[in-house]
């Protein structure tokens, strides 16, 4: 979670090349679709790069029901005829449980798997709660290709030791040192293009993990309590439509009336997104200063329309990053609390969200027609 899988996701269409047809499944863990903007900001840089984007929200893939993931690659497959399809899973994903489904009999004729490629942010690794954690392991070990990035802190036996780590879990994977943002100009083009020259070549690998189909027992998670809820709208007198708690559908993908709030908790975190018209602008500046006052937040990524234009927000807690984008249909904002500290010691957060939804509300400056 908040690795970089996106920045990969963006670095493999660049390599892809212009003859081929591609396709993106994109699983995002919330109910509000916006990492199919973080990866491209408009439509039309979809249809420049001959990709189909589409987006199962509302929990890990590998965890709820098969349905959703069957319906999006089968209508990818269908509508769309890629050359390659790429799944971006959450990063509280089940590897295994994924290439499981995957290798289902009735998929044998359309999908021929390859490599699984895990992104690795090293700074997480420095953290002992994410090192111990069997999950952020388990994307280590059941990697064909291991993208290491945000490395640069490191120093000699720091690598040393997070390579013994790799090797202890997986002695197999390939690794790749991501020594270059394709994003910045302090790279030079042969770096870049070495970079990207190499992903493109474990792309075509097939995958040694997915040949070795080790079985494994996973257990699964108990169901989500959900809360779907419009916001309150102090700036407009007019009924909020209010979602069904047992629809699973993708909310972004529903004609619902804005603005609007969910929040649920799913495992040990917990989740909220907005959706706001596009016609409200919010103080950039302010906005910026609530969502980092948010408790024990662990990712916040969003497109919204600020006093600085419209702005792409992807939060990390080792990393702050804002980026201008085209104008989009409306403002999306989505929030991870993290809940737990660890297995045993539980903080229950108590969050009123009306309030929430007044302060954000309060961030408006201004409303046009």
């Amino acid at each position: 979670m908040g690795a970089g899988k996106t920045t990969l996701i963006n670095q493999l269409i660049m390599s892809k090349p212009a003859n081929e047809r591609w396709a993106l499944l994109i699983n995002e863990f919330g109910r509000i679709g916006i990492d199919a903007v973080l990866v491209t900001s408009s439509q039309d840089s979809r249809t420049t790069n001959d990709i189909a984007v589409r987006e199962v929200s509302g929990g890990c893939i590998c965890c709820t029901s098969q349905l959703p993931l069957q319906i999006a690659i089968g209508r990818l497959l269908s509508e769309h005829h890629p050359q390659r399809l790429l799944i971006e899973p959450t990063g509280l994903a089940h590897p295994r449980e994924l290439i499981r489904q995957l290798s289902a009999a009735h998929w044998q004729t359309a999908l021929k798997m390859q490599a699984v490629i895990t992104v690795l942010s090293a700074v997480q690794w420095q953290q002992d709660k994410y090192r111990s954690h069997e999950g952020f392991q388990a994307h280590v070990r059941d990697a064909d290709v291991l993208v290491i990035n945000r490395y640069v802190q490191l120093n000699a036996d720091e690598k040393q030791m997070l390579q013994a780590w790799i090797a202890k879990l997986n002695a197999q994977v390939f690794i790749i040192w991501a020594d270059c943002d394709y994003q910045t100009t302090s790279n030079d083009i042969g770096t870049i293009n070495t970079y990207l020259a190499t992903l493109s070549e474990q792309l075509a690998k097939p995958s040694q993990t997915i040949l070795q189909q080790r079985i494994v027992n996973i257990a699964q998670p108990k169901k989500s309590v959900i809360s779907l809820q419009p916001l309150s709208n102090s700036l407009a007198n007019k009924p909020l439509f209010n979602p069904s708690t047992n629809d699973n559908a993708t909310q972004a993908d529903k004609e619902i009336e804005l603005p609007y709030r969910y929040h649920e908790k799913q495992q040990d975190i917990v989740l909220a997104g907005w959706r706001l018209p596009a016609h409200y602008v919010l103080n950039a500046d302010k906005l910026q200063d609530w969502l980092l006052t948010l408790p024990n937040w662990q990712r916040i990524k969003g497109v919204v329309h600020t006093s600085n234009g419209w702005l792409q927000i992807n939060f990390t807690p080792d990393s702050l990053t804002t980026k201008t984008v085209s104008t989009q249909v409306d403002s999306r904002l989505e929030i991870i609390l993290q809940a737990s500290t660890g297995q045993e010691d539980v903080i229950e957060i108590k969050v009123d969200w009306e309030a929430y939804d007044r302060e954000l509300m309060a961030i408006v400056i201004f409303i046009y027609s």
